[in-house]
């Protein structure tokens, strides 16, 4: 189902509901009338809570109500529910003052409910969209869509009669302004109005939907629900570059991606084999809470706030459920338990938040090049190597031709190598993280540690018996370090990362210069 199409069928399934419900005003709905009530005046003691249930009484829950002789259906006159929340004597009325009484109308709704059958339904939020009968309303025969037959119906209920279609200039500006969030031009305007086409509403439509405003006012909507910022938030609000992910949404509208990939691309497109850079962008619905770069915060603190946020909006759009109460306790009337809160934030907090480059459409171009030539370059190498003579297999005799060429190749590279010593220090010290000399000469860093650490390394060069060309600073990995190193990263970046910004070298207290420097990885 594709998001266009899949809005129109959520519509009407809505409209239906709320037809059934006007025609039997005798029999209250237990979604949308009695289940507010029960929530806020009965669940708080009587709910899914089981640290807080009192008379191991649960009305949530109808056939654990019914094992309990809560009430009767039926028959409201031998209903223990009844009996309670109007009796008279207040230490039997229910609920009790202290959570607030019902009010004589409320009283008349759960009188009515269980005298219907006191049934109960599905938590809206789980019951698949299922696309209704069509009702045949008087004027069925100007509806000009399933939607307008429910209208019409509802019309007819009120005792209203439907209004004349809008003149063409309202109806243009209506439908525009609803498709795109702008005006149409005085020239868009006047070609509808003197169009003579009968499906001039139609092409008109569709060249609304067609046009790449439909998803920037569209989108909108969708970035509200996944709270999206170009600003960090909290007291410096700096900006962050997260547009990517907004104009990713811009486009799935426009090309009607279909409402199962829109999901999965922003919940898990990282999960997905071979994804695409395109598909990773989608993830920045994940990346969408607040970040606070205030000094002295503590890091473990706003990530806390960071889940929180995440769990909150993923329930809210994915899931259709608040999940706020359950950070604290077990949900009083939605279905999410106090451990189901926290295993969901565990899942959506086991991740590395990484920071993703976006190339332009240039270099994705040059990169699409360079993979093609790459594999030239593969699927030439094996002429490279011609196979050696011999009676073994061809593949056997362009090995052996292989390997000597490479032990050649090592030979010389080896002669050509610069030979590096290396050398233990006499002294080592720091601003704030703790280091400790390896038996391997290395030396582990360990315990707190700063945005900007100083090392500070001395040698001893007596026993030093060639110049010195050249010093070459090697990093390892280790274990005990996030993500097993090389650096110490963990809260910001990457982790396990590090950054050199300055390498110093000094010979008895005289600075020296370097005359180039390199870097390389793995």
């Amino acid at each position: 189902m594709n998001l266009k199409r899949q809005t129109l069928v959520l519509t009407a399934a809505i409209l239906t509901a709320f037809v059934g419900h006007v025609r039997g005003e005798e029999s209250p709905s237990f979604t949308r009338d009695v289940l507010p009530v029960l929530s806020a005046k009965c669940f708080a003691c009587h709910g899914p809570d089981e640290s807080a249930r009192e008379a191991d009484l649960r009305l949530d829950v109808r056939t654990a109500a019914l094992e309990a002789e809560a009430f009767v259906p039926g028959d409201p006159e031998q209903s223990e529910l009844i009996r309670r929340i109007f009796a008279e004597d207040a230490s039997e009325r229910m609920p009790p003052e202290e959570s607030g009484s019902l009010s004589p109308e409320q009283q008349g709704l759960l009188r009515r409910w269980i005298e219907s059958g006191a049934e109960y339904s599905t938590h809206w939020a789980f019951v698949p969209p299922q696309r209704p009968t069509l009702p045949s309303p008087q004027h069925a025969d100007r509806a000009l869509n399933e939607i307008d037959n429910f209208v019409f119906t509802r019309l007819e209920k009120e005792g209203l009669s439907p209004a004349p279609e809008a003149e063409r200039y309202t109806l243009i500006r209506r439908v525009t302004l609803d498709l795109t969030g702008l005006l149409p031009t005085p020239e868009e305007a006047d070609a509808f109005v003197n169009s003579t086409d009968p499906a001039a509403y139609e092409q008109l439509v569709d060249r609304l939907l067609d046009s790449e405003h439909y998803g920037e006012h569209w989108a909108r909507q969708w970035l509200d629900l996944a709270r999206y910022s170009d600003t960090n938030g909290y007291e410096k609000d700096r900006e962050r570059s997260i547009w990517p992910y907004r104009d990713w949404v811009i486009r799935a509208l426009n090309e009607d991606m279909p409402f199962d990939e829109f999901t999965i691309e922003q919940l898990a497109a990282d999960m997905l084999p071979d994804a695409t850079t395109d598909e990773l962008v989608a993830t920045g619905f994940h990346r969408n809470t607040m970040l606070n770069e205030e000094g002295g915060i503590d890091p473990l603190e706003y990530r806390f706030y960071a889940m929180v946020d995440r769990v909150a909006t993923t329930g809210t759009v994915w899931l259709g459920l608040s999940t706020g109460c359950a950070q604290c306790h077990s949900h009083k009337y939605d279905p999410i338990t106090h451990s189901d809160y926290y295993r969901l934030m565990a899942l959506l907090n086991n991740a590395n938040e990484v920071d993703l480059s976006v190339p332009s459409a240039e270099i994705e171009q040059q990169r699409s090049e360079q993979l093609q030539e790459i594999q030239r370059l593969e699927d030439e190498l094996p002429s490279h190597f011609p196979p050696d003579e011999g009676p073994e297999p061809e593949a056997e005799r362009r090995q052996r031709h292989y390997e000597s060429a490479f032990a050649a190749w090592l030979e010389s590279e080896q002669a050509r190598a610069v030979e590096w010593t290396p050398i233990r220090p006499v002294t080592f010290e720091s601003n704030l993280p703790r280091l400790e000399l390896l038996d391997d000469g290395s030396i582990l860093s360990t315990g707190d540690i700063t945005k900007r650490d100083v090392f500070t390394l001395t040698f001893n060069l007596d026993d030093t018996e060639r110049p010195i060309t050249a010093v070459r600073l090697e990093v390892l990995p280790d274990e005990r370090l996030p993500a097993g190193g090389p650096g110490r990263a963990y809260y910001e970046g990457r982790k396990g990362d590090f950054f050199l910004s300055d390498l110093m070298a000094s010979v008895d207290g005289e600075s020296l210069a370097f005359e180039d420097a390199s870097h390389s990885y793995g």
